[in-house]
């Protein structure tokens, strides 16, 4: 038998916060993880806001690049095998669209396969505050199989710059894939 491939899915979603799939796929390159993304439309607009990269640029920074329009795309099958599939930012639409099985675009898609072939979805929801509404899909999701992984920084470990503190937040988001990314200062790895 062959060994399956290290691979995930690493969706881009419109939210504020892009520099956490920018960082995601950065680390995934470094640990040698193969990387499947697709962007939504509105994640393209919050780049040219957020990031001095281009759509290019950040299409460069993945093994594979997938247009959201493109709902026959390998990541569109179960057959596909993938570690799973991380949203980084995950905005509240998107979030809502794979609760719901709407399955418009190739991002809610690809989620909706993660989660019905029992695969990894780790959703990094980064909009607040929320309703009673967004509260109730989130456990939905959960009850699905779905990680919500709330994009929060923490403060244990002395982050002196920004860097330090987007770094160890998406470390930890590969972290539930069993990704060490040496990102991650480790609660009491000084003792």
């Amino acid at each position: 038998m062959t060994e399956r491939p290290r691979r995930i899915i690493v969706g881009i979603s419109g939210a504020s916060g892009i520099i956490y799939g920018i960082r995601a796929l950065e680390l995934l390159k470094a640990a040698r993880v193969e990387t499947h993304l697709v962007i939504s439309k509105a994640a393209e607009m919050t780049l040219a806001y957020e990031s001095e990269l281009n759509a290019k640029d950040l299409r460069g920074l993945a093994d594979h690049y997938h247009p959201t329009t493109d709902i026959g795309a390998s990541i569109s099958s179960g057959s596909f095998h993938t570690l799973g599939m991380v949203i980084a930012p995950c905005s509240i639409r998107t979030m809502s669209e794979i609760a719901t099985g709407v399955t418009g675009s190739l991002m809610s898609r690809a989620a909706d396969v993660v989660l019905k072939e029992r695969r990894l979805l780790v959703l990094a929801i980064r909009e607040t505050p929320l309703h009673t509404g967004h509260l109730r899909t989130m456990v939905q999701l959960s009850e699905m199989g779905a990680v919500i992984c709330p994009v929060v920084p923490a403060f244990y470990n002395k982050p002196k710059t920004l860097d330090d503190i987007v770094n160890h937040s998406v470390g930890r988001l590969l972290d539930l894939f069993d990704i060490d990314t040496g990102a991650v200062k480790r609660w009491k790895d000084d003792e």
